[in-house]
């Protein structure tokens, strides 16, 4: 029993050392995606502002009324860019959402090999630890932590696009 204990205990560190290695790739595409996401961010606010200012502004009382539908053409272009940065920002967070997924799926199995093997490691080798090695239970519980963090995390980034459709609903098509 101990040999057999040893053998699924060390099979569950192999695939939680993989599990961390895959998450911590992850991080760093997810903490790549939002800085580039946040410029992106700047012009979709900046093209929000322009959108109200041409909204706003009566250029019938300006020099440029020469120019015949100049508003409706200024209009035109801007909504034309918002498309533009909201499809990039549709593209991150598509990144976002696979980067997710890579999460989940590295630590569903974990959980599994853990519950398959569960009889045969104990409770005393699932909690214990050494000053080298945090325990079992304590790798388990961050995984969920990770886990639930990532899933709780996209569904707010991915609304942002569509927080700019609320904001300026008659300037949407």
């Amino acid at each position: 029993m101990l040999r057999m204990s040893n053998s699924a205990l060390l099979s569950l560190h192999r695939v939680l050392q993989k599990c961390f290695d895959v998450i911590t790739q992850q991080r760093d595409v997810w903490a790549g995606v939002l800085r580039d996401c946040t410029p992106l961010l700047g012009s979709l606010g900046n093209l929000g502002q322009q959108l109200q200012a041409c909204a706003e502004v009566d250029l019938r009382a300006t020099p440029l009324q020469r120019f015949p539908d100049l508003q409706q053409r200024l209009r035109y272009k801007l909504l034309n860019a918002v498309d533009t940065v909201l499809g990039q920002l549709g593209d991150k967070m598509c990144v976002l959402q696979a980067a997710r997924d890579a999460i989940s799926n590295q630590v569903t199995p974990v959980f599994q090999l853990y519950e398959q093997h569960i009889d045969t490691l104990g409770l005393a080798a699932a909690v214990e630890r050494s000053p080298l090695a945090p325990s079992v239970a304590d790798m388990l519980e961050w995984l969920q932590d990770i886990d639930r963090f990532y899933r709780n995390q996209y569904p707010f980034t991915f609304d942002m696009p569509h927080s700019f459709a609320t904001a300026f609903p008659s300037e949407i098509p």
